[in-house]
């Protein structure tokens, strides 16, 4: 399931726009062994913090966000990226709008 089409050009800053308070979220990809989503979030918005059973990628695309992982903050702007490593406490903050691509990738 993808909201993308296959063989086409892909330009995520410019696929998916930002909603007032709000996170707006599209799926990229999507298989059993993963799946790769696009998100906007508004300045202002979060993530709590929670964990996940595997690890994932947060590649900033637009904007600036600070990532917690294990209690330690990361400050990120476009073209930085991140691994959050499975089962550990993670977090965001858009400090300002920004959208993201995310990258999980399960364990078979």
């Amino acid at each position: 399931m993808s909201t993308f089409l296959h063989s086409t050009i892909i330009d995520f800053a410019k696929d998916i726009e930002y909603a007032a308070n709000s996170v707006v979220s599209k799926r990229v990809l999507e298989k059993t062994t993963g799946n790769i989503t696009l998100f906007s979030f508004d300045k202002g918005q979060r993530l709590s913090t929670h964990s996940a059973p595997f690890e994932a990628m947060v590649q900033v695309v637009e904007g600036t966000v600070e990532i917690t992982i294990d209690d330690k903050p990361y400050q990120l702007s476009a073209g930085q990226t991140i691994i959050m490593p499975a089962n550990i406490p993670h977090g965001l903050f858009a400090t300002e709008r920004f959208k993201m691509l995310l990258t999980m990738i399960k364990e078979k």
